[in-house]
Formats: structure tokens, C-alpha cells, sequence
């Protein structure tokens, strides 16, 4: 949604009053609660620093970013060494230890995403899906092998420098073929010592269902991004603040925290004035 000077106005009245609830309850699993920063890329690529401002303000604790090389609404933060960036978001309490970045970027330039991402102080490289966004339905098993033999590749040199690469489950990884998942075909395929896995919730709408994936594959999550949503009278979905919609937060939760996720994000990209009610929700909610 683009963001005008009202919008922004009225994001940050939002956000200050979701920090001013009491918060008398432990967050979830006891960890920072996180903001996936995608929803709110028109605020950044205005004022990066009017947007840490925002982000403080609603109560995250931390953020996961998109890559400032090619996501283009974050080229703007290529203009910041990662020391300069990382001591812009400890100057508003906000730590990052995790990004998205495009599969083709760490191919073809592996060695300086990785120096990026070590200088920057960050454990995770996240990539949203492997293979096409928008899959043909032509795909093969074949297709499937090459794109997890590419990142298993990638993976083996970001865990000689300390760092996990991650597959999130978008595009193609949440399509089938000949019936049969790819996700789970990508799983089997990658390697569990250098490749961990980050859930996106709202994939529960395609049949994925976090709490079973959690439980069937313990050790190989590390991360998840949480949307929530409500199902209107013509069968559309809305996103709404998370509690606020259908998904059983302390259920999926409980199983998050069996299979060892480390950090979670919310991300709401439909209208990002959603995401600051969802924190006093989490800091409330008891797993």
C-alpha cells in the first residue's frame, strides 16, 4: 500500500498505542517478537529511519530485512555499510539476524552476500521459494532436484562462515507434482546440516498445516512468518491482526517450539496497520 504522509501518521498513532498496552505476559517461546520488514518497503525506501521509528513504536524487538541488492524498494539501503545499518536499528532497540535474499544473488554473487551478511552480524539467509514463482504446472521432479542441488551448494559455503541458509515456503515449493507436494520433496532433498526451513503460516491455506509440519519434521525449522485471517460469506480471505482471525496461535506455537524455531516474524502484507495490534496479542498469548 503506498505510503502518504496521512497514512504514515495514522501507522504510527497505531503503532504507539499498541506499545502503550500493558504488558504484563511473557512473549511466546521467550523470544523477541519480529517484524518481516516486506510489508512496510514503501516506508523504507522513503525514511529507513522514519521506519525504525515506526517499527520501535509498535513494539518489535526485531526485524528480519529483504536483500538492499535485489529487492528493489530496499536499494536504498545499499547506500549503508552493515555496521553503519546495524548500528542504526541498535540505536532504536532493534536487533536483525536474519534477510531475504534472491536465489540468483547468492549464485552468482555467494561469496560478498555472505561477507555482507558476516560483516552485518546476521546467522540466517532466507530465501522465499526456489524455482518460479509462479509455477507453469510443467515442472518436473528433475526441476526439483536442480533447484535444491543449487542451494544445497549455496549452503555448504554459508555454513563455513557461521551462518544457516533457510528455504521459505512460497511459489513453486508449495506446489505438486503428480499429486504429490514439492515442499516435502525439497525437504527430503536438502541437506538438514547446512539448510534449515522457515514456515510461512499462511500457507495453511494451500493445505500446509503448520502444526504438522512442525511435528513431522522436528530440527529442521528455524523460523516462521505469521499471518492470520478471516473467511468472508464469499469464501475470500482477509487478513486481520493475528488472534484476531482463525489460525490456533498456541497450538501452532507449542509445535514451533518442539521443533526448534529460533525467531518469528509477523508479516502482513495486505495493510500493514494490522501488524501493530498483533503484538500486545503475543505478548498475551501463554505457550
Amino acid at each position: 500500500m503506498p505510503i502518504t504522509r496521512r497514512n504514515f501518521l495514522q501507522l504510527g498513532a497505531a503503532a504507539t498505542a499498541a506499545a502503550a498496552l500493558p504488558l504484563s505476559f511473557a512473549d511466546p517461546l521467550g523470544m523477541p517478537i519480529g517484524c518481516q520488514t516486506y510489508p512496510i518497503k514503501d516506508m523504507i525506501k522513503a525514511d529507513f529511519p522514519g521506519a525504525l521509528k515506526w517499527v520501535q513504536a509498535a513494539g518489535f524487538k526485531t526485524i528480519e530485512l529483504c536483500s538492499p541488492f535485489a529487492y528493489p524498494d530496499f536499494l536504498p539501503l545499499g547506500r549503508y555499510k552493515p555496521q553503519e545499518l546495524r548500528g542504526m536499528l541498535a540505536d532504536h532497540g532493534i536487533t536483525c539476524i536474519s534477510a531475504h535474499f534472491v536465489p540468483t544473488e547468492l549464485y552468482q554473487h555467494g561469496d560478498e552476500r555472505i561477507a555482507y551478511a558476516k560483516e552485518f552480524g546476521m546467522t540466517q539467509m532466507v530465501v522465499a521459494m526456489l524455482g518460479p514463482y509462479k509455477p507453469t504446472g510443467k515442472e518436473t521432479v528433475d526441476d526439483v532436484k536442480r533447484y535444491t542441488d543449487d542451494f544445497n551448494a549455496f549452503a555448504v559455503k554459508a555454513h563455513a562462515a557461521g551462518i544457516t541458509a533457510v528455504l521459505h515456503n512460497e511459489g513453486f515449493v508449495s506446489a505438486r507434482i503428480d499429486g504429490k507436494p514439492v515442499y516435502d520433496m525439497m525437504i527430503a532433498q536438502l541437506d538438514p546440516t547446512n539448510v534449515k526451513l522457515q514456515f510461512q503460516v499462511s500457507s495453511m491455506q494451500a493445505g500446509y498445516d503448520a502444526v504438522t509440519y512442525f511435528n513431522r519434521y522436528k530440527g529442521r525449522y528455524i523460523s516462521m512468518h505469521c499471518q492470520d485471517w478471516v473467511v468472508g460469506p464469499d469464501g475470500k480471505t482477509k487478513q486481520v491482526p493475528l488472534g484476531k482471525g482463525v489460525v490456533d496461535w498456541k497450538s501452532v506455537f507449542a509445535a514451533a517450539k518442539i521443533s526448534g524455531i529460533k525467531n518469528y516474524f509477523v508479516e502482513l502484507e495486505e495493510d500493514p496497520e494490522l501488524m501493530p495490534p498483533s503484538v500486545p496479542y503475543l505478548h498475551s498469548l501463554k505457550v
